[in-house]
């Protein structure tokens, strides 16, 4: 016998959906009002959201932090703001990565042998120092990759979060 799910259920699910995309809203437009009060002006909030977002997606896991941190104090931006923004932006990390290394290992020609598929675990038992060197290979073909999006996407978010944010009650009145 097939239970099929009531309307009520479904409207319960999008519900919640709804619910954790108003709570993201919600705490970004907070971040917003505080980076405001502390004065920060409508082109370094947009360039910091920017920078934050191309930043959180760079392709080595554990090293956004680090970065933002970086970047943070060197450009005197939002250290908070910077970082909740690089947290925000970790699902995306996760999904960008397989493309970050596939299009790294096809930027530079890497043949089959080098790409790891398959087991990792495997693949490390069976020559360790041989998979450790495609894995860096490959990371580093990842991290070029990302050098070469990532000064497009700061600038290409940063021309399109300047308008949206100007559009925020908040700044009308500056």
């Amino acid at each position: 016998m097939i239970i099929r799910k009531t309307t009520c259920e479904k409207d319960l699910k999008l519900t919640k959906s709804h619910q954790m995309i108003a709570k993201v809203k919600l705490k970004l437009l907070n971040l917003i009002k505080s980076m405001l009060k502390e004065g920060m002006s409508l082109k370094k909030i947009s360039f910091c959201l920017a920078l934050g977002i191309a930043l959180g997606i760079f392709p080595v896991l554990g090293m956004t932090t680090l970065l933002c941190t970086i970047a943070a104090f060197a450009l005197r931006l939002n250290m908070p703001a910077i970082q909740i923004v690089n947290y925000t932006v970790y699902p995306l990390q996760l999904i960008l990565l397989a493309p970050f290394y596939g299009s790294g290992s096809w930027l530079f020609k890497q043949q089959g042998g080098h790409t790891i598929s398959g087991n990792l675990i495997d693949l490390f038992q069976n020559d360790f120092w041989g998979s450790l060197a495609s894995l860096w290979d490959l990371t580093l073909y990842a991290v070029f990759t990302w050098l070469i999006v990532s000064p497009i996407l700061v600038l290409l978010l940063y021309c399109v979060l300047k308008p949206v944010l100007g559009t925020l009650p908040a700044f009308r009145g500056r």
